[in-house]
């Protein structure tokens, strides 16, 4: 693996710095406050920048780019805003990644190009209020009749929920606990049957929109299959791997703002006439902060150059996500302790980062799962 930062990746983290600390940071709080995904900075920022669409091949409109870009792009949101992070992540990784991965020629070209363009805004519908890590328990249905399939149940936790202008949903065709009896559908906003539900109020990533997806005698055409029916599970753990990068890049992201700003304080706060970075107690938070981010850096990195090349990557996206998302809590933490009670307030940038934190260690599998995940992977090496 080269450890050496490209061209591209430096281009990338200078294009996406530049347009976050011109157009997110100025309002983030503000939308953190009202609990409003800000769909106008996707659409019309992040879509034309590429932001949207990095891992799409040009031929359908992407920036063709690779992981390593990618994570470098998700680091930077995750700088100043989780939330737009996890928008970028989800839309990238879960629902285009999802169609770019086990879409048919004639799916990509009608789906991609509107969402690596930003036009449209994607969803990925998995989890059920009954089903979180347990996904084969799954209560929502398809039935076919004729050349449509007809969908009925609920999927919740669903990023862009309400917003979104497609959502990639996999459900139950087969019978349950059957591995193989679950298909991936495509089903566009508009389409009769497909409905918003309640919208969360979360401790944190509160501009990004957390919602209910129903499906109400929802009638999906067959050209809407993604792959084969019955390989939605399969295909979602194949999803899954890489979006654990996009939770480790996030979770990156989000660790480093909370470093970042407690570097700073700590240089200019001063007690007992000198800054307060000078004495060993703070000093020793900073050194472990920095210590904890670089390693889960690498590994991050190590699962990146690994999807990048097509090798299997189970184990290092899960060590990756585990770790990175633990640190960055931790993280977060040690800066509000840094700044003390100024750290408590929402003047400053490390409560935000405290509350966003969190999702990071339960969305895209809880670490949990991650442990379960590596210990299965570990024993079968």
């Amino acid at each position: 693996m080269d450890l050496n930062t490209t061209e591209n990746q430096r281009m990338v983290a200078q294009m996406t710095r530049d347009l976050v600390e011109k157009h997110l940071r100025p309002r983030l709080m503000e939308w953190d406050e009202s609990q409003e995904l800000p769909i106008e900075l996707l659409k019309e920022k992040f879509g034309p920048s590429g932001l949207l669409g990095m891992l799409v091949p040009q031929e359908y409109g992407g920036a063709g780019l690779g992981y390593a870009e990618y994570v470098t792009a998700l680091v930077e949101v995750g700088r100043v805003c989780g939330s737009v992070g996890l928008s970028v992540a989800a839309h990238n990784s879960l629902c285009t990644g999802h169609i770019l991965q086990f879409g048919n020629e004639e799916q990509k070209r009608k789906w991609l190009p509107k969402l690596a363009s930003g036009q449209w805004l994607g969803a990925w519908a998995l989890t059920e209020p009954n089903t979180g890590s347990d996904a084969m328990r799954m209560k929502c249905t398809a039935r076919k009749e004729g050349n449509e399939w007809i969908l009925n149940g609920t999927k919740c936790w669903i990023t862009h929920g309400i917003s979104s202008d497609v959502v990639v949903a996999i459900v139950r065709t087969g019978e349950l606990l059957d591995s193989n009896g679950m298909t991936a559908f495509v089903i566009e906003r508009g389409t009769p049957g497909l409905k918003a539900g309640k919208k969360e109020n979360k401790l944190g990533m509160r501009a990004s929109e957390t919602a209910e997806v129903i499906f109400e005698d929802c009638r999906i055409p067959e050209a809407n299959v993604l792959g084969q029916v019955g390989d939605g599970f399969k295909q979602a753990m194949k999803v899954l791997d890489g979006g654990r990068i996009s939770i480790a890049a996030l979770s990156l992201g989000i660790a480093y703002g909370a470093y970042d700003a407690s570097v700073k304080y700590a240089q200019e706060r001063e007690q007992f006439g000198k800054p307060i970075a000078h004495f060993q107690a703070i000093g020793f938070k900073l050194a472990d902060m920095a210590t904890r981010i670089e390693a889960a850096t690498l590994l991050t990195l190590q699962a990146a150059d690994r999807k990048n090349k097509g090798l299997k990557m189970t184990k290092e996206s899960a060590m990756a996500k585990y770790y990175a998302s633990e640190v960055c809590v931790w993280a977060s933490n040690e800066a509000v302790q840094i700044f003390g009670g100024y750290g408590y307030t929402k003047d400053f940038p490390v409560e935000k980062f405290y509350r966003d934190s969190k999702l990071c260690t339960i969305g895209e599998g809880t670490s949990e799962i991650q442990k379960l995940v590596i210990s299965r992977e570990v024993l079968r090496d």
